[in-house]
This record gives C-alpha cells, sequence and structure tokens, in this order.
C-alpha cells in the first residue's frame, strides 16, 4: 500500500480543501482576468475577479490582481507558507522560478525581478526597484536600492553582498 503524500492528486485536493487555497485554479483564473487580449466573456472575468478577491481577502493578500492590468509573472511562483499575507502592487514584472515566503510585500511602480529570486519572510521591497538574477532577500530585509544579479541582501538595513 502507498503511503499518503500532499505531492499526488489526492493529497493536493485535501491540502485546497484544508488551506482554502487551490493554487493551479487560482493563477489560471488570475492569468485570465489581466489578459487583455484574453477574449473571455467580460461576465466570466468578473466572476474570476470575485473568485480571486476573495480568497485575497481570507488570506490578506494580494497579487497585483485588477480587471485587464496587473504583474506580470513569467512562471507561477513558488509560495512555500500559501499566500498568507503576501503583497504584491500592479506594474511589477516578475521572473521565471521566484520564491514568496509568507508577510512579504512587493511595491507597485514599475520594478522588475530577475530570475531564480527568494523573498524571505517579511522582506519588502520598495517602489521602482530593479532586483536582478539570482538574488537572495533575507528576512525582514526593506530594499531600498537596485539589487545587481547574484548577491544577498540582509539584515534590517540593507547590505549587498556580492558574491
Amino acid at each position: 500500500m502507498k503511503t499518503f503524500s500532499f505531492q499526488n492528486k489526492l493529497g493536493q485536493y485535501i491540502l485546497s480543501y484544508l488551506q482554502n487555497y487551490n493554487h493551479e485554479k487560482y493563477w489560471r483564473r488570475r492569468s485570465i482576468v489581466i489578459d487583455s487580449s484574453n477574449r473571455t466573456n467580460v461576465l466570466f472575468k468578473l466572476y474570476y475577479l470575485y473568485y480571486i478577491k476573495k480568497i485575497d481577502a481570507k488570506h490578506h493578500c494580494s497579487f497585483g490582481t485588477n480587471l485587464n492590468s496587473g504583474s506580470i509573472f513569467k512562471t507561477l511562483p513558488n509560495l512555500p507558507h500559501g499566500p498568507n499575507g503576501i503583497i504584491i502592487g500592479h506594474d511589477l514584472e516578475i521572473g521565471k522560478n521566484v520564491t514568496i515566503f509568507h508577510q512579504t510585500t512587493l511595491a507597485h511602480g514599475g520594478g522588475t525581478i530577475g530570475d531564480n529570486v527568494v523573498f524571505g519572510s517579511g522582506s519588502k521591497l520598495l517602489k521602482g526597484i530593479n532586483v536582478g538574477d539570482n538574488v537572495k532577500i533575507g528576512m525582514n530585509c526593506v530594499v531600498i536600492e537596485n539589487i545587481p544579479a547574484n548577491s544577498s541582501v540582509v539584515l534590517c538595513r540593507p547590505r549587498i553582498i556580492v558574491k
């Protein structure tokens, strides 16, 4: 007999029921809402937006979702602790394989985030900041300047460490 795992289909269903958050369903509907070239009926888009905002309100989060606008993710982000307290503003371009831990805030304002970036718990990214590829941002860091690629940000008053 196989052991139970949250990695198989039944485990994912049970986990989504317990957390009241289905990762694939949420992001599929989000992509329909923010894509202006998608010709889905406006009533469906409004229903999907309602679903997204209901999930956001339950988990105290927002992923830059608005009708026909929002932040752009190249691939689905990795949310190890679920969407709890994550705030992502509009107009951000977020790269591939980004990991975002809980209570993270990424302000809107036209910044870009590279590939393979890790945001630690409680980290904050201010308006218009660009983050390079392969960057690790530590817990409770407030990022106030652009971060070059292949570096780490540590301490509450950020200090950049180039590898």
